[in-house]
């Protein structure tokens, strides 16, 4: 095991060295917050995987898979289909808008009072799936170095929390990259193949496996239909995906790189069904399991490939970590801390050379975050529990007004406002009633939220047409470009990477 440490140390120390490096890179609040808008499609294509495939994409498809076989991989699979249905339908509108955030959007659209809800309950989710990402570190340095929990969350969230806060996005676009690399290398190209041949290749696990191991279906209706509702629609309005889109060099990066970087999701959720089946033909009679990926490659590979897998589990986990926290302080500086300053009289408006200042806030707010988000994940234990929460309000307080804003004209601030406060309010209350795990709360809350949207829309005045105005000119790339004060170009840019 000790060449495994000496692998896994030194992937670590190499994560640290990449975001000290990307700190050169952020020279300005674009640059800090979404990489100056320059990343080409590699990049682009990289980063965009890295941060929907996490910990429990990786350890969590695995245990699926364990559990049910093929159909194991529907989680991932509605996130890889919501990836696609956002860089389709909506990524290039999204790019266009040169916002920092999922709020700044409805503020364009609905006016500015939209961005109150919606910006404290986009924090809550970014929150709570950094927490979730940052007690899923436990899973691995605790089995690595036989410390307490709470000694591997730190350790584990001090080193995000420290690469994020030197570069800001740069730092952690540049490690997500590493970090796609080694999950890619260590999960598809090296555990999947060792693992299939090691329970003795596809015509063992059709022999030893029941057949509903076999079957796409046998995990039932009613878990795929849930999971298209949290995840393919969370995918679709995520700050952490957002604030990854507004990346992109131009629209086009946006379509086309998370077109590819869905795929990839559909074949990584295909490959972690796979490798929890052919754990189950080597292994089956598991106590727990969430165990599934830790046994597969302590039992499957020889040492030093097995701290690259391990390095590449702790990659999944980190860069939906890192994705999340920013996204967090990015929605707390710019959505929360700004409109507090405003209600307190001063400005909020960013002038020329302000850069400075703008990074060191949104430095700032990374760190205080990133204890605060340790400091959760210290005293939280149920992973699953703090991840439907998360995305039962996001989904059912923002789905409706994002998308209606975006597709349905007629809807406004009133309808926006009631949209959010009944779907929020319904999913707490229901959470708090039938159980967070039960699956009524994003149900009715998604129910109640499309009701109040469209009877308030309608029974209230449209939308000020100066407003609307305003929105259709951005959603065309032709109004002011808030990096540099001039006019937008919708397609264009000089950097590629």
């Amino acid at each position: 095991m000790g060449v495994d440490y000496v692998v896994i140390i030194g992937y670590l120390l190499g994560i640290v060295a990449v975001g000290w490096w990307g700190k050169r890179r952020a020279r300005s609040t674009s640059d800090f917050l979404v990489a100056g808008r320059r990343l080409g499609p590699a990049m682009y294509s990289g980063t965009m995987a890295a941060v929907v495939i996490g910990g429990a994409s990786t350890i969590g498809g695995v245990r699926l898979g364990y559990t049910y076989g093929l159909s194991g991989a529907w989680m991932v699979f509605t996130i890889g289909f919501g990836l696609l249905a956002l860089s389709v339908c909506f990524s290039a509108r999204i790019a266009r808008l040169r916002v920092y955030t999922v709020a700044d959007m409805l503020s364009l659209r609905y006016g500015d009072s939209a961005s109150v809800i919606s910006g404290l309950v986009m924090w809550i989710y970014t929150l709570m799936l950094a927490v979730t990402s940052t007690i899923a570190y436990a899973t691995v340095f605790d089995v690595l170095f036989d410390v307490p929990r709470w000694a591997a969350v730190v350790i584990g969230g001090t080193i995000v929390v420290g690469y994020s806060a030197l570069g800001g996005m740069w730092s952690i676009t540049l490690t997500d990259m590493v970090q796609f690399v080694v999950k890619s290398i260590g999960v598809l190209v090296v555990l999947l193949p060792v693992a299939v041949v090691k329970a003795g290749g596809f015509s063992e696990l059709s022999a030893q496996l029941p057949d509903s191991y076999l079957s796409f279906g046998s995990i039932g209706a009613e878990s795929i239909f849930t999971y298209v509702l949290i995840y393919t629609f969370g995918m679709l309005i995520g700050q952490d995906i957002w604030q990854r889109v507004f990346t992109a060099r131009s629209d086009r990066v946006a379509s086309w790189g998370g077109t590819v970087a869905g795929l990839y999701c559909l074949f990584y959720a295909l490959a972690g069904a796979v490798i929890g089946m052919a754990t189950k033909v080597l292994h089956p009679h598991l106590a727990d399991a969430d165990s599934a990926f830790a046994t597969i490659v302590e039992s499957a590979l020889p040492t030093g490939v097995k701290g690259l897998v391990l390095a590449a589990a702790l990659s999944a986990m980190m860069s939906t970590a890192s994705g999340a926290l920013i996204a967090s302080a990015t929605v707390a500086n710019n959505d929360i801390w700004h409109r507090v300053r405003a209600l307190g009289g001063r400005t909020v408006h960013r002038q020329p050379g302000e850069d400075h200042d703008e990074i060191a806030s949104n430095r700032i707010a990374i760190i205080i975050l990133g204890a605060v988000s340790i400091a959760l994940a210290c005293l939280l234990d149920d992973v699953l529990a703090a991840l439907t929460v998360a995305y039962n309000l996001l989904v059912g307080g923002l789905l409706v007004p994002i998308l209606g804003g975006l597709l349905w004209k007629r809807g406004n601030l009133p309808g926006a406002l009631a949209a959010m406060t009944a779907g929020s309010v319904t999913v707490i209350a229901l959470m708090a009633t039938e159980g967070m795990l039960a699956n009524e709360p994003i149900y009715y809350g998604l129910a109640t939220s499309l009701v109040a949207y469209a009877a308030v829309s309608l029974s209230t005045r449209p939308t000020d047409s100066r407003v609307l105005d305003q929105w259709r000119r951005r959603l065309a790339g032709q109004a002011t470009d808030p990096d540099s004060g001039q006019a937008a170009q919708p397609t264009t840019a000089s950097t590629s990477l």
